[in-house]
């Protein structure tokens, strides 16, 4: 049997299995993720030993495919591996991040450093990915980025008035993007205040998205519609985001919390 923690931050949810022993054996992360026929969750979180960090987090989406970062883990994994003001370091396949257990459920994210530059969200061409040429049912000219993971970040009036399920599929899967995209679509209701839904590729409509309120923040202040600092409310809550002018880091700060613990039999979820 296999044990495992069934965790979330803002309703983005998380099976989480620890392998630092390396004892664990091939796994099927879509079956385990299945919300009618497994556990479900929108990630899949597999924590093994780093030689760089105290622990390395592997993230796979809801369709089986694995992806470089994801904010809300990286909180999940810093509470349960942290003390209270103790900083605990976390290597992903984007790099290696700090962060910081604030109290029982806040845990404020070092996510490094936005990247801009075409070939580092990575786009397949050359564009301008401030305006970035794309659109789509009235959505466009995105700002597009990586918090880790690759982001395009839409501005509208409305945002419950784009059909986000239709649309982002389509959106998230655009050629222009090398390894596909995750979606947010963004209305600044105020300088330091921002509402956010997101489609995140592999995994779909999410309550929360921790690298895309990351992403949504910076695109926000670039384009001058915000402070470096501002609260994003996301379906599932909120999260604090600052863009740190010290060292062009952006710190994410929010609540973690455990749904249950369980086991499952490894023959049932095999390959």
């Amino acid at each position: 049997m296999i044990s495992f923690l069934k965790m979330h931050g803002l309703g983005n949810d998380f099976v989480v299995i620890d392998n630092r022993k390396g004892k664990l054996p091939v796994l099927n992360w879509r079956k385990i993720a299945d919300r009618n026929f497994g556990i479900g969750c929108d990630q899949v979180v597999v924590l093994e030993k780093s030689a760089k960090a105290d622990v390395f987090m592997r993230i796979f989406n809801a369709d089986g495919g694995e992806v470089q970062s994801c904010g809300n883990a990286s909180r999940c994994v810093a509470w349960l591996l942290g003390k209270k003001n103790k900083t605990i370091t976390i290597e992903t396949l984007a790099g290696v991040i700090e962060a910081q257990v604030k109290d029982e459920t806040q845990v404020t994210v070092d996510m490094g450093e936005p990247r801009w530059e075409w070939n580092d969200i990575p786009l397949t061409e050359q564009r301008d990915t401030f305006r970035l040429r794309l659109g789509l049912e009235g959505l466009n000219d995105p700002v597009a980025l990586s918090m880790g993971n690759p982001h395009m970040v839409f501005f509208v009036t409305d945002i419950n008035a784009i059909p986000l399920e239709r649309l982002g599929p389509a959106l998230s899967r655009h050629t222009l993007f090398a390894e596909g995209a995750n979606v947010n679509i963004a209305h600044v209701e105020e300088k330091d205040k921002i509402l956010l839904r997101v489609w995140e590729r592999g995994a779909g409509l999410t309550l929360a998205c921790g690298t895309g309120a990351c992403a949504t923040l910076v695109a926000a202040n670039r384009r001058g519609l915000t402070l470096r600092k501002a609260q994003v409310l996301l379906p599932g809550g909120a999260l604090t985001i600052e863009w740190r002018i010290s060292d062009n880091h952006v710190l994410m700060t929010g609540p973690v919390a455990t749904s249950f613990e369980g086991e499952f039999d490894a023959e049932a979820y095999g390959v």
